[in-house]
Parts: C-alpha cells; sequence; structure tokens
C-alpha cells in the first residue's frame, strides 16, 4: 500500500526522476509553458510553485537572505543554471508578489495519439 508516500514514480528510477523533474521545471521556467503528461505536469507542479515562492519571499529579505535562496534554488535545480535563477527571481518571481500561491495553471489538450497518454499544458499564470 502507498499510504503517506508522497510524489510519482513516473516508471524511472530515483536518478531517472530527479533529472526528468529538474530538467522539466527548467524549461517551465524557461518557456513559460510546456506541453507534458498529465503525471509529470502533476509531478513538477508544486516544487515549480515552491520555488516561485522562494523567490517571491527572498525579495523582502537581506542581502544575505537573498543569496541564500538563490544558492538554495540552484540546489533544488541543480547542474549550471545561472541565466534560468537569474530569470526566476528577476522575472517571474514579482509577477506575484501579490499573489499568495497557485502560479501555475494545468488545461488538459486531450490525449497522444501513440500511446493514448493524456497530453496537458502547464504554464505561469500571467497577472
Amino acid at each position: 500500500m502507498r499510504h503517506q508516500v508522497a510524489g510519482y514514480k513516473l516508471g524511472r528510477e530515483k536518478d531517472e526522476r530527479e533529472a526528468l523533474r529538474r530538467t522539466l521545471i527548467k524549461q517551465l521556467f524557461d518557456h513559460e509553458k510546456i506541453q507534458t503528461t498529465r503525471a509529470k505536469a502533476h509531478a513538477i507542479r508544486g516544487e515549480a510553485e515552491k520555488l516561485i515562492t522562494l523567490a517571491r519571499n527572498s525579495a523582502k529579505g537581506t542581502d544575505i537572505d537573498k543569496v541564500n535562496a538563490r544558492r538554495h534554488a540552484s540546489a533544488i535545480l541543480g547542474g549550471r543554471n545561472a541565466d534560468i535563477i537569474k530569470k526566476l527571481f528577476d522575472d517571474i518571481a514579482p509577477r506575484y508578489e501579490t499573489r499568495n500561491g497557485g502560479y501555475t495553471r494545468i488545461m488538459k489538450l486531450g490525449r497522444r495519439l501513440g500511446d493514448a497518454a493524456e497530453m496537458v499544458q502547464i504554464e505561469l499564470i500571467e497577472e
């Protein structure tokens, strides 16, 4: 039984799942909307919103808090991603200063022809 087990396995091992999650979140922040399967969209939605909240709340803190927030976000996304972190903190987060969560929208697109997987578009809400 899967009682109180968080997250989606997505049919992958742990390392593959983390790499997929990081890549999808980076693409979401870079393009501000991506088309993917419903399971993958639901798997990344929570963490993407937490990163936006981290960036939004860091603007209120001291300079040390801002640096620590950027380092924390970079550690979560992994690898070399200075441009994505810069866009997240400088462009995306200020948009949501007055919004208390719910930064993403998932819209159904129908089924994929090859395997009938339910496709969705996850996007950042414009404010």
